[in-house]
């Protein structure tokens, strides 16, 4: 059986592909300025959506509508996809999990806002555990730093994606504590460089981040993949 792999689509979104099943997350890229593919392109089985701002769920509602996928998400986000014209959604919320067919999916807090981008109430954001075949990812979503990933660490994680862009996150030092909270063997940067306000150095969080802890960090080009 080939090897899951996760493909960095720009900003916070990402395709998982594993056992069988394609999952897109919090799929960003008519108006992101670093997308390299364009929604057209995508068939996914599954969107998850961490939170409501429009940089995080801006071509969910046409993906899905197009290509038939199952919406995974808060109630309230799930909510306000289905006002869109989605006809799939499974809504769930913080603390909660649930197995589908790919694997168990469970919702962490974040510490963050969260609105629809019709400024209409977005419920509270999340990060997201997925735990496939291959091993268990931690999504954060956006958000600062809390202790509580501690807790979430606890559920063995393999890969964490965290954002470092700083001023709407964590910023670089605060995701290299994420990391040393979460304990995890491999971290995926990801919400940076979309933007000038949010630019940081991939690289220089590597390195900090193995300095620091000892973890690798993977640093991917928009396009490139890594194996789970």
């Amino acid at each position: 059986m080939a090897k899951s792999t996760i493909t960095w689509l720009g900003h916070s979104c990402f395709l998982i592909e594993t056992n069988g099943a394609s999952i897109l997350i919090d799929p960003f890229l008519a108006d992101n300025p670093v997308a390299t593919m364009k929604s057209e392109e995508l068939d996914p089985d599954v969107i998850i959506l961490t939170h409501g701002h429009v940089d995080h769920v801006a071509d969910a509602a046409p993906i899905a509508m197009r290509a038939g996928s199952l919406v995974v998400s808060t109630f309230e986000v799930c909510n306000w996809m289905e006002k869109q014209g989605v006809t799939q959604t499974h809504a769930m919320n913080h603390g909660g999990s649930h197995k589908f067919e790919f694997g168990v999916v469970k919702f962490t807090q974040a510490v963050h806002s969260s609105s629809m981008p019709d400024g209409s109430y977005g419920g509270e954001p999340a990060g997201v555990l997925l735990k496939l075949i291959d091993g268990t990812i931690f999504h954060a979503g956006d958000t600062a730093l809390f202790s509580d990933m501690k807790l979430i660490g606890e559920e063995g994680i393999d890969i964490a994606i965290l954002p470092i862009g700083d001023n709407y996150t964590m910023g670089l030092t605060d995701a290299v504590r994420a990391a040393e909270f979460l304990q995890a063997k491999r971290v995926i940067p990801c919400h940076y460089n979309t933007w000038e306000v949010i630019a940081q150095d991939g690289k220089a969080f590597a390195s900090k981040l193995r300095e620091v802890t000892g973890f690798e960090g993977v640093i991917l080009k928009v396009g490139e993949s890594v194996e789970i």
